[in-house]
């Protein structure tokens, strides 16, 4: 989830291209200069659609990525990156949207999650910030993607910022959950208002050896994945279905480690592999986004920052709109799809 050091000051590559599916090899080289469709977003009830048609595996870089997709395969393209406590249900209603507008729409499970595998045990399970990234750059290598709209939530808004920050020349617009959320650990290492360290219980439980063995158990995990989701959207009446369409994303082998490292790895327990410093130094600087963006706030979510994204604000330096959403929690996407769908809409004409 969010970084509590932006929350805080408003409230108080080893990545080439390897072999690729012969489903995901067509070219989209010309979507770069696509144009943006002319059509707005329809409304659409949220929860009308429960899965994706089509699933789909690729390898990249050191993954063998799983993602959904949607949409013609030549249109622009946009990738939507899910977050944490969740995976790529939360846009299986923003995908078909934005797929009858034209738009080719790229759906990946991150590593750790759903059928994402590594292809090596020898690979050590890390999730700091710039790998993650990396993974989504290895993706579009892989698809022969050489530019995207990025949109995303919680890991999600990080990672697709992260790549609009260091490689703008494969973003052509960005839609942020949250605003600036690329990390500085040694921010990290302060402590924050009280209010704001009890948002981030789980964090500090995952530092525990008590917390490792709950994320260590399958069972465990699931249940208090389930809790998270009852604290950050307090307004969304989600049912057992559609929870346990997600909950099966977490029983990835590689789940638990992948979790443990991100969080741990944030309030610098752990030190970043060797292969992303360079990468990871960079990112201590908060470099600036200059790609078009349109900023989204959910207004229920705990770790939305006060003041309007006012606290991030200064990190977008190109085309930028702020948006907060009324009665809407943390998972943004799944519970405003139509609201989502046109904000990428919108950052494409940016």
């Amino acid at each position: 989830m969010l970084d509590r050091r932006t929350f805080t000051k408003a409230a108080g590559w080893g990545a080439g291209v390897a072999a690729v599916s012969p489903a995901g090899a067509q070219s989209t080289a010309s979507a770069a200069t696509a144009s943006p469709p002319r059509a707005d977003a329809p409304a659409l009830t949220a929860g009308t659609h429960t899965a994706f048609r089509t699933l789909k595996q690729v390898r990249a870089g050191v993954l063998d990525i799983g993602y959904a997709e949607a949409g013609p395969a030549h249109g622009p393209v946009v990738v939507c990156l899910h977050g944490w406590p969740y995976d790529i249900h939360s846009y299986a209603d923003v995908a078909p949207l934005l797929a009858g507008l034209g738009y080719r729409v790229v759906v990946p499970y991150l590593r750790g999650h759903g059928s994402t595998r590594f292809l090596s045990r020898r690979t050590p399970r890390t999730a700091e910030q710039s790998a993650v990234a990396l993974d989504i750059v290895a993706l579009m290598d892989a698809l022969k993607i050489d530019k995207a709209v990025l949109a995303g939530f919680d890991w999600g808004s990080r990672t697709a910022g992260i790549i609009a920050a260091l490689w703008p020349e494969r973003v052509k617009a960005l839609v942020s959950t949250g605003g600036y959320l690329i990390t500085d650990v040694k921010a990290q290492q302060n402590p924050a208002a009280a209010s704001v360290e009890h948002n981030w219980w789980y964090q500090w439980y995952f530092a525990t050896e008590r917390g490792k063995k709950a994320m260590e158990n399958v069972d465990e995990r699931i249940a208090l994945c389930r809790y998270v989701w009852t604290l950050v959207s307090p307004n969304w009446d989600f049912d057992d279905a559609t929870f346990q369409r997600t909950a099966r994303a977490f029983e990835n082998p590689d789940y638990a480690a992948v979790v443990l490292y991100n969080y741990r790895w944030r309030i610098g327990l752990i030190e970043s592999d060797r292969r992303y410093s360079r990468y990871e130094t960079r990112l201590a600087a908060r470099p600036p986004v200059h790609v078009p963006t349109i900023a989204l706030d959910p207004a229920l979510d705990p770790f939305t920052p006060a003041g309007g994204g006012s606290a991030y604000r200064e990190h977008f330096t190109g085309p930028y709109e702020h948006r907060t959403l009324a009665d809407v929690g943390h998972n943004l996407p799944q519970e405003a799809p139509a609201a989502f769908a046109q904000a990428v809409v919108d950052a494409d004409r940016l």
